[in-house]
Order: C-alpha cells, then sequence, then structure tokens
C-alpha cells in the first residue's frame, strides 16, 4: 500500500458514483467515456483549474490547503467519513503526524478497565484501528467466544476471524453488511494511521486469502461506526441482533470502547439473558483480562 495510490484510486472512485445531474451540471448528448465526472468537471466545481485537480488525483495532496480539499470534498459530494479520509490522505501525503494510533504504549488503565467490567448487563469490548479485541467484559467475551482460537487465548481480531476463519461467515448472518463494514473501518484506518506496521500486515494478508476481502478492499469505502444495530449467530443461543454503541476513548488515542444493549421485553434481550447464563459456566474471569497484563485479574 501506498498513501500516493490510496489517494489516486479513493478519488477516482468517488469521482465515478457521481454523475452530471446528480452534480447540477447539464447533461451533454453523446456516450461518456468515463463512469461518472470528468476530471475537468470536478475541478469545475471546485474551482481549480484542470492541471491542479489532475496533479491531485495522482496522489499528490501535499501542500494542499484545507480550502481546496473542502473544495473537492463539496464537489465529489462525500460525506463525512469520506471528507475525513480526504484530510487524513492529505496529512499522511504530507508526512504529518497522524491524528491516532493503532495502540497506545502500555497497559490499559484500571479505570478503564473498570468501567468495561462494571458493565455487567451489556456486552461490551475495547478495540483498536485494526479490529483487535484488546478486553472485554464477561458478556463480551461470551458474545464472541467464537472469534478467540481456544479458552487460554485473550486476544482476537475480527476482521481475520471474519475472513480467515471457517466459523467467521456464520457468525455474521448479515454478510454483505457486516463485510462492508468491515473493510470500511480497515480502510478509514489506513488513512488514519498510515504508519501501522501491524495494520499493514494485516491488510496484506487478507488481500492474498481472501478474494471476498480483496474484492471489497478495491472499493476504498470508508465509514463511521458510532451507533446501529448488529445481527450475530450465536453457536449457544442462536441468532440474536443488537443495538450498538461505539464511544472513542478520548484519554487512549485510537481505542474505540463498544457496548450491545436490546430494549427490555423483547427477544433479542432474552438472548441476551440466555448468552448471561452461559456466560456464568462457560468465561472464566481470567479471559476478559487485559492482554498487556497477564498477571491480573479484572
Amino acid at each position: 500500500m501506498s498513501t500516493q495510490s490510496d489517494i489516486r484510486e479513493f478519488l477516482a472512485s468517488r469521482r465515478a458514483k457521481i454523475t452530471p445531474r446528480q452534480a447540477g451540471l447539464p447533461a451533454y448528448g453523446g456516450r461518456r467515456r468515463v463512469p461518472g465526472l470528468r476530471r475537468e468537471e470536478v475541478a469545475l466545481l471546485a474551482g481549480v483549474s484542470i492541471d491542479y485537480y489532475v496533479r491531485l488525483e495522482r496522489g499528490h495532496l501535499a501542500g494542499a490547503s484545507d480550502e481546496v480539499l473542502h473544495a473537492v470534498a463539496t464537489a465529489l459530494q462525500l460525506d463525512e467519513a469520506e471528507r475525513a479520509h480526504l484530510f487524513d490522505l492529505a496529512r499522511a501525503a504530507a508526512k504529518r503526524p497522524a491524528r491516532r494510533t493503532g495502540r497506545p504504549r502500555g497497559p490499559l488503565p484500571d479505570s478503564v478497565l473498570r468501567v468495561l467490567h462494571s458493565m455487567t448487563d451489556s456486552p461490551a469490548f475495547i478495540r483498536n484501528g485494526r479490529l483487535d479485541i484488546l478486553a472485554t467484559n464477561r458478556l463480551g467475551r461470551a458474545l464472541y467466544s467464537p472469534a478467540f482460537p481456544d479458552r487460554d487465548t485473550r486476544t482476537a481480531n475480527i476482521a481475520r476471524f471474519q475472513f480467515l476463519d471457517p466459523d467467521g461467515h456464520d457468525f455474521f448472518p448479515d454478510w454483505e453488511e457486516s463485510l462492508n463494514t468491515t473493510v470500511s473501518l480497515l480502510r478509514t484506518e489506513v488513512g488514519r494511521a498510515p504508519g501501522d506496521s501491524g495494520l499493514t500486515g494485516l491488510i496484506g494478508e487478507l488481500v492474498t486469502r481472501s478474494e471476498e476481502f480483496r474484492t471489497a478492499w478495491a472499493k476504498h469505502n470508508v465509514r463511521l461506526h458510532h451507533t446501529g444495530r448488529k445481527a450475530f449467530r450465536h453457536p449457544a443461543i442462536g441468532e440474536i441482533t443488537l443495538d450498538f454503541d461505539a464511544m472513542e476513548l478520548p484519554a487512549q488515542p485510537g481505542l474505540t470502547l463498544t457496548a450491545y444493549s436490546a430494549p427490555p421485553h423483547t427477544p433479542d434481550h432474552d438472548k441476551l439473558l440466555l448468552l448471561a447464563a452461559w456466560a456464568a459456566t462457560e468465561v472464566s474471569p481470567q479471559e476478559t483480562v487485559d492482554p498487556a497484563l497477564p498477571d491480573r485479574r479484572v
């Protein structure tokens, strides 16, 4: 992966998604040679010269002002996640410090772990931008138990489980939606942390070993993932659909705490109670320890 090629392919893919009609441009007759907008049309909409826009789309975002980046984002009708990704790519091209890193140095603070384990009625876990699960509460470990190779394993990677583990496909019943979410989150993180060697290695492994990942990765889609609903097919309780809220930890750059819940008196809430009963006998406290603290119990 290179920042220059990421910029080139991202801008070209966004340009291909917009028709002249959607951009408010007159529709000329005849067959168009490219899908979506032409480069000169984006330049016109952004208020820059065609030569300058071509240079930007070739990957030369270093030195582009915020005003130009905002103008290009508006011309391409980028959403919030795409706009942030464009600025991340420009930051990477200029070799300015990344907005955040994939994992802080040292163990998770006791206060964060106490918050995590105080959530006794909701499955919850802490992950980094590479989608490594770094710590869970008991229900979180129970929910994601298929992603952990064995009882002694304290970390798992959601993307690696989803695309490379035979059980991954069955665990996510809304496969296409889940697939696109995972790939988009990793694509977003590439812009945020271009120097993360662990992330680069993970992407390389997934691109090499999974055709589904490779196809989705080529689309250059990005997204923010703060709240929504997610379905699971758990081997002990069957299918369950839960609301999720993902909260970034300001004092721990790059880490996100995700918690799941279900409205009371619903079938999914009843399934959560079944999961809790299963966890009480199948998940030990040791399995939820922060992996940076192998001798501690939380």
